[in-house]
């Protein structure tokens, strides 16, 4: 069952239910409204005519002034129904007059008509002078019956009986009862239809996002966007997460794409840098294993260059190891290490490498929360990199610039040519074409990785023919100040 479907059953049983309760509340109120208005009116009426027939009971005219004791010279009951006044009641009411035994005495017009229905422990109640409220029927009608007690001198003389058909009141019930059972169906079959297309605007939205997240899921096209125009609701608020959420997952999927393709590029590469070793490693054994031999001489060179392929090897296989290490990150240490003693060490390291180049340091006294091998391989591979492209002096500069030690090697060779410098951290990428320089394009990649997992940052600037500056953050030790001045070293 769609959500759609339970939301409108939900509001048309609510709906229901409140009218099932309106209407039973409002035909009890009719009933018993009606039910008392009519008990009003034949009270006052019996009342008016038990005073009536009282006065013809105690009618002066009609009574000695003094009677013998023992004698009832009261005019005969029966007598009253010759009275005009009595003959001239309304019919509205049925009324009729009975002695105190419950025996028909009297009726308007001097009908020949049977009394009311009483019952014997309403004529108890009589004539214990209560007045007595009965439901009957009587001549094919239904009936409520007044009686009411008249007394004299607490004798209960006579019982008048008034009474009206319920047939009015009852009919008006079922009148009411139908028509609210009518306008209640009818009020809840037209509330469906309204809660029906409410709950479809509402949801409409929530249908547009599963529409594109199945569009989505078939296109894989993550630029799609839930178009939302409405209030800032619930419903809203799902859209705009779902947005953005479309919005991050966009992001992601490219990044996981440009993982990949950069992926594909760096299986090729390395795939091409092995290959080229290789292949030159399995010639010179097929030349070894020829028959006749080659001259020892000659034996001796293709030895040289296999054992030169292999350390090749071994080096590319050594910065692949140094490469994914630093991609891991987590395994980097988080310790204080003094900046001056690691970078003196590489200066010194790096002058082993050619020395005819001059270094300069400019280095300050600092302490960086790091990782001292890192910071180390970060230096070796900047030097190493200034040293195979420049040909005169090299300078090393730190500074501090709170939160940040600033490392910068800076060479003066021919620089980098502007289309090649978005591309100097990518791997086995290597700006110029000379084939005499060695390097697999592995070492900025490498410095810029181990940077980044020291929560650090790396950038190179180059100008052509002036040559480049590589500038290395490293967070400082609880935003350390420079401590001491800064003194050239000239080595």
């Amino acid at each position: 069952m769609s959500i759609r479907l339970r939301l409108t059953l939900l509001y048309t049983l609510i709906l229901a239910l409140t009218l099932l309760l309106f209407g039973a509340a409002l035909y009890t109120v009719q009933a018993q409204g009606t039910l008392n208005a009519l008990k009003e009116e034949l009270s006052r009426s019996g009342e008016n005519t038990a005073q009536m027939v009282l006065r013809f009971y105690r009618d002066a005219s009609a009574l000695p002034p003094d009677p013998p004791p023992g004698e009832d010279h009261r005019p005969p009951l029966q007598d009253l129904s010759e009275e005009p006044v009595f003959q001239q009641l309304r019919e509205r009411e049925i009324v009729r007059v009975l002695d105190a035994e419950g025996i028909l005495v009297a009726t308007p017009f001097a009908a020949a008509s049977a009394a009311l229905p009483l019952s014997a422990e309403g004529l108890e109640a009589l004539r214990n002078h209560e007045i007595w409220w009965e439901s009957a029927t009587w001549e094919e009608l239904r009936l409520l019956i007044y009686n009411r007690p008249v007394v004299v001198e607490d004798e209960v003389v006579f019982i008048v009986q008034t009474a009206r058909p319920l047939t009015e009141r009852e009919d008006s019930l079922r009148t009411l009862s139908r028509t609210l059972l009518i306008a209640g169906a009818f009020t809840t079959m037209v509330a469906f239809g309204i809660g029906w297309a409410l709950a479809g605007a509402a949801l409409r939205p929530i249908h547009r996002i599963t529409q594109t997240a199945q569009a989505i899921g078939n296109e894989r096209d993550f630029s799609q966007r839930v178009d939302y125009v409405g209030p800032d609701d619930e419903v809203g608020r799902l859209a705009t997460t779902f947005n953005a959420m479309l919005v991050q997952l966009e992001e992601a999927y490219r990044r996981v794409s440009e993982t990949l393709s950069l992926q594909r590029d760096f299986v090729a590469d390395v795939s091409h840098e092995l290959r080229t070793p290789l292949t030159t490693i399995r010639g010179n054994l097929a030349l070894l294993r020829r028959t006749p031999p080659l001259p020892v001489a000659e034996q001796s060179e293709i030895l040289v260059d296999a054992e030169a392929e292999s350390e090749r090897m071994i080096r590319l296989v050594n910065d692949l190891l140094l490469l994914a290490r630093a991609d891991a990150g987590p395994s980097l240490k988080r310790v204080p290490v003094a900046v001056a003693p690691v970078l003196t060490e590489v200066c010194r390291q790096a002058r082993q490498l050619d020395r005819q180049r001059e270094i300069v340091e400019h280095i300050q006294e600092a302490t960086i929360l790091g990782d001292r091998d890192a910071l180390k391989q970060i230096a070796l591979i900047l030097l190493d990199n200034a040293l195979k492209h420049s040909r005169g002096s090299i300078t090393v500069n730190t500074a501090v610039e709170p939160p940040w030690l600033v490392l910068e090697v800076q060479d003066t060779g021919t620089g980098i040519a502007p289309e090649m410098l978005p591309h100097v951290f990518d791997r086995f990428h290597r700006g110029e074409t000379d084939s005499d320089t060695s390097g697999f394009g592995l070492g900025l990649p490498i410095a810029k990785t181990l940077s980044e997992g020291l929560n650090g940052n790396i950038a190179i600037a180059s100008q052509a023919g002036k040559g480049s500056t590589v500038r290395v953050r490293l967070p400082l030790l609880n935003d350390q100040a420079a401590v001491g001045d800064l003194q050239p070293t000239d080595c």
